[in-house]
């Protein structure tokens, strides 16, 4: 398979998450299906029915992680020489020429996405207009509402 950039935030944030449903949430799920056996017939106990599947989700859930981590190839920005180019994993300040609106933005795997939280995905429109340019070029975006351009203000490894 394919390795998957990721950032180190992002690969300790799996980690973590990996570690409470293996810890915390497994356990617990498995404490309740005990339970609701002791309650008697299985086929009309609901509460059976609701852990068994509660067991499901955090069973698929750890093994999606499991194979999300297997394939990444996590990428220390912080470690890399600076260029003032636009890399993975950079911070990139953007300044919108038609409104004057400044925003920034780290460039980050599929997974790690959250543009409320300012972290875009490297294979958003966006990022791959980005990668390769460096601070102070104009960069022209293909957006479904139309063509934006934005000038890079600031590359920063952090």
């Amino acid at each position: 398979m394919n390795k998957v950039p990721m950032t180190v935030a992002g690969e300790k944030r799996l980690r973590k998450e990996l570690e409470e449903l293996k810890g915390e949430a497994r356990p617990r799920v498995i404490a309740a299906i005990a339970e609701a056996r002791e309650h008697g017939d299985l086929k009309e106990n609901a509460e059976y029915h609701a852990a068994r599947e509660q067991q499901g989700f955090i069973e698929g859930r750890i093994q999606e992680i499991e194979g999300k981590l297997s394939n990444a190839q996590v990428i220390d920005v912080t470690k890399l020489p600076q260029t003032g180019k636009v890399i993975f994993g950079v911070t990139v300040g953007l300044i919108n020429l038609e409104t004057d609106d400044e925003m920034t933005y780290r460039i980050v795997g599929e997974d790690e996405a959250d543009i409320k939280a300012g972290r875009i995905s490297v294979t958003s429109p966006i990022a791959r207009a980005l990668i390769g340019k460096e601070e102070g070029d104009v960069v022209l975006v293909r957006t479904p509402g139309g063509e934006v351009e934005y000038e890079i203000s600031s590359v920063e490894h952090l």
